[in-house]
Formats: C-alpha cells, structure tokens, sequence
C-alpha cells in the first residue's frame, strides 16, 4: 500500500491515467452541436484557459494551449523517470481507477452532509441543472469529462497555486496560511464559477455552499492524491449524476 500511495502520486502515473479524460473530451467536444451565437459548446474552465492564448496567438490560440499541455505533461513524466526510473505497473492504474470510482461514490454524501450540517438543513435531491437538461447526453458526458480535466487544472492546479503564491510573495503571508487562504479562495471562485455563462445554473444557497465545500474537498484531494486521481474523482461524481 505504501508503494502504491507514492507511485501513484507520481507525475508518470498521474498525467498518464488524466490522458484519456483529455483525450475522450476533446473528440466529444469536437463532435458537440453548435451552442448560442453560433460558438461550439464547451466546458467553461477550457473556455477560459483557452481564451489566454487565443489572446496571446490569435487563432493559433488553440494549437498552442494544446500543445503546450502536452509539452508540459511530457515534461514532468520525463522529469520523473529520470529521478525515479523504473517500468510502469498496470496494477497501479488499475488501482488509481478503483480508488477513484469509490471516491466519487462517496462525494456526494460526504459534501451534501457537511452542506447541510453547516446550513442546518436537510440536503435535496441532487439533480442536473435545467440548462443541463436541455442538452444531448453525449454533450452532458462532454462537460462532465470536461470538469475533470479542466477545473481542477484550472481550479486546483492554476488558481489555488498562483494565489498561494501571490499570498505568499507579495504579501509576506507564511507559507501555511498562504496555502489555507489560496484553497478557501479558490473554492468560493470554483463555486461562483458554475452560475457565469449562458449555461450557468440558478445561485441558490444550498447548491452555492454545496460547489464550496467541494473546492475544499478536491483541493485537499489533489494535496493527498495528486492529479489524476483527482481529476477521475471530479469527472466520474458528473457523470454518475448524469446517470441518475
């Protein structure tokens, strides 16, 4: 166990597992019916990521980001075979999957618990958005691979970090409090994030505090666990309840 808790945090095993939730959500979406205002829909993270570098490139914007995520992935699975090398095991990608079809399972219960221990409330029945029903399943399943790959490395990877960072840098926060400050920071924007946009869902309470905890969940989840594995969790939560 203790093997499998170090490999697959590692770079080699986390990027690799994320792939093909990048790869399955790329083909969904390229195949997507077109959304309003004639634009392609896609999920709102990739949007804004992708909206850096059409800034910076044009209409190359979109060839660069990829190739850049894939430049820096092929990177930090080099870098770490360097450091580390050794064959890659199956077993333990099986068992990242595993791990993460049970951790989505018991999202909804852990976080709709403590949505309603603090709101002191009964949680309602968890249902799709109605903008979301108004879409095909196969784009739904789209946006939910989409919020895997997508929100955390925007949410998680970019945001939490860069305000760490900032908290940390320019504001002389200690390194512990930066880090708790950039992570409650972080989840009040992934929250907000999901009610912005011709697709957004209605701002309640309820599903507002729900998205919070949630944040907090995953960004604690991607300390322990690292990306992939993360990623998984996010994506399979979305498409279970799709599958509802």
């Amino acid at each position: 166990m203790r093997t499998y808790w170090q490999a697959s945090r590692a770079p080699r095993y986390s990027v690799l597992f994320a792939l093909p939730l990048l790869i399955i959500y790329q083909i969904l979406a390229a195949l997507a019916p077109v959304g309003p205002g004639g634009m392609s829909v896609r999920n709102g993270a990739d949007v804004i990521l992708q909206s850096i570098f059409l800034w910076l490139a044009g209409a190359w914007g979109p060839r660069l980001f990829m190739l850049c995520l894939i430049g820096v992935g092929a990177w930090l699975i080099a870098r770490d075979v360097r450091t580390h090398p050794g064959k890659l095991t199956p077993s333990v990608l099986g068992g990242m999957l595993l791990e993460s079809i049970c951790l989505s399972l018991v999202f909804g219960v852990v976080v709709g618990s403590l949505t309603a221990a603090v709101l002191g409330t009964p949680p309602p029945p968890m249902t799709l958005a109605f903008s979301a029903q108004r879409m095909s399943r196969w784009t739904m399943l789209m946006l939910s691979l989409g919020a895997g790959i997508y929100e955390e490395l925007l949410f998680r990877v970019v945001l939490v970090g860069l305000l760490a960072w900032g908290t940390n840098t320019l504001l002389g926060v200690r390194p512990l409090v930066a880090g708790v400050v950039a992570t409650v920071l972080g989840a009040l924007i992934f929250s907000a994030f999901h009610y912005i946009g011709p697709y957004g869902d209605r701002l309640e309470v309820y599903s507002f505090v729900f998205r919070t905890i949630a944040g907090l969940f995953f960004s604690g989840l991607y300390l322990l666990r690292g990306f992939g594995i993360t990623a998984w969790t996010h994506a399979l939560y979305d498409v279970f309840l799709l599958l509802r």
